[in-house]
C-alpha cells in the first residue's frame, strides 16, 4: 500500500487503481480527491472536513460518523455511509475497521465531539484527533504531532503504547519550521528506543508500507 502524505491531517492511500483519502480538510489540498475510490471523514472539525471540497466529487462516496453525516445532509443518503466504533467494511480492494468514538479533550469545558479512526488493511491506522489504541498490532501509525489537544509527550506515549513499525506525523500543520524540527528530533528518539521508526513525510510525498 502506498501512503502520500498532504498538508495537515490529509492522507491518501493507494492500492493498484484504487485510493482512499482520508480528512481532506480546509488546510489539505483538493488534489488528493483526483481519482479517488472514496473519502473517510474522521469528525467534523473544518482541519479535517471542507464540504466545499467534496461537493467538486459529486460522485465520491463518503463514510464518516453520524455527526459529520448529518452536516453532510445535503449530499444525499446514496453518498453518506455511516461508521462507527466496531464498524467493519470494504471499498474495493481495501479493509476497513473503525476505533474510537472521541476527539481528544481540547478543555474540559469544550465539549467533545464525535471521532473515528480507520484502521485499513489490517496494517494502517489514522487517530484523527485521539489516541485511540486499536486491539491489534499496528504496523503504521498516523501519530498526530500539533494541536491545541497534545503535548510532544503524548505524542511519545502514544509511539510507545502502540509501538508500530513505523510512525508518520500526522496533523502537522500548526507549527512552524523550528517547531516541527523540535518534534521531529524528540518524537525520532524516543521512536527508536521504543523500537519504532518515526518520519514525517513532506507534502506530496509517500511511502509504500
Amino acid at each position: 500500500m502506498r501512503i502520500q502524505k498532504y498538508t495537515h491531517a490529509c492522507v491518501r492511500l493507494e492500492k493498484g487503481d484504487q485510493a482512499l483519502v482520508i480528512d481532506p480538510g480546509t488546510f489539505s489540498e483538493a488534489e488528493p480527491l483526483d481519482g479517488a475510490t472514496a473519502v473517510l471523514i474522521t469528525h467534523e472539525h473544518p482541519d479535517h472536513l471542507d464540504p466545499a471540497k467534496l461537493e467538486k466529487y459529486p460522485d465520491l462516496p463518503i463514510y464518516t460518523n453520524e455527526a459529520v453525516a448529518e452536516q453532510l445532509a445535503d449530499f444525499g443518503t446514496d453518498r453518506l455511509n455511516v461508521v462507527a466504533e466496531g464498524s467493519r467494511f470494504e471499498i474495493g480492494a481495501f479493509q476497513i475497521s473503525v476505533h474510537g468514538a472521541l476527539h481528544e479533550v481540547i478543555h474540559p469545558d469544550l465539549p467533545s465531539v464525535p471521532n473515528v479512526g480507520f484502521f485499513v488493511d489490517d496494517s494502517f491506522f489514522h487517530p484523527g484527533d485521539a489516541f485511540t489504541v486499536p486491539d491489534r498490532p499496528v504496523r503504521t501509525l498516523m501519530v498526530p504531532v500539533s494541536a491545541p489537544w497534545l503535548r510532544a509527550a503524548d505524542s511519545v506515549d502514544y509511539i510507545r503504547t502502540v509501538r508500530p513499525e513505523l510512525a508518520l506525523a500526522v496533523h502537522d500543520g500548526l507549527y512552524n519550521d523550528i517547531g516541527l524540527s523540535i518534534v521531529d528530533r524528540l518524537l525520532g528518539q524516543m521512536a527508536e528506543q521504543a523500537g519504532s521508526e518515526y518520519r514525517r513525510l513532506a507534502v506530496g510525498a509517500a511511502v509504500d508500507a
